[in-house]
């Protein structure tokens, strides 16, 4: 007897692990205990790049939800009764953890940054989880948009 996993289990263990081996790396290559988001002690030094890190996530986020409404809306028009073959499904949800994870930076920047202009540390782990999700999100739509390449061109 065979056991088959549900279509996307793949995409949704490989994101999972995408996210823990960033976090890991991360957290294991900051030597400080906390760190100064103004550059240099120069008071607000930190929002230009703020600007461009949100900039960022918010273009990954586009692209990859751009992409997944594209696809799903597209399967109404294949002849599966409005249904995408099953090996569509692991791109998909690691184009879904990218969203997430780029919604969740967006959010936890902007979260930590008013967090530290109010006096308050920014830790080795805020650090780690702001990398952690910002490259998270970026690695999961590169791998999301390549295994969906494979998937559609064999």
């Amino acid at each position: 007897m065979f056991f088959h996993v549900s279509p996307g289990t793949c995409g949704g263990i490989t994101g999972v692990l995408v996210f823990g081996t960033i976090g890991a790396i991360s957290y294991l290559s900051k030597v400080s205990l906390a760190y100064n988001l103004d550059p240099q002690n120069v008071p607000n030094a930190f929002e230009p790049f703020l600007v461009k890190y949100l900039r960022a996530a918010e273009f990954i986020v586009g692209l990859a939800t751009g992409s997944i409404v594209l696809l799903v809306g597209s399967s109404a028009l294949h002849a599966q009764s409005g249904h995408l073959p099953w090996f569509y499904a692991s791109p998909l949800i690691l184009l879904g953890q990218s969203v997430l994870f780029g919604v969740v930076f967006m959010v936890w920047l902007i979260f930590s940054y008013e967090d530290h202009k109010h006096g308050n540390a920014h830790t080795k782990l805020k650090y780690t989880v702001s990398e952690t999700l910002g490259f998270s999100s970026l690695v999961c739509f590169c791998l999301g948009y390549f295994w969906l390449i494979v998937v559609v061109t064999r």
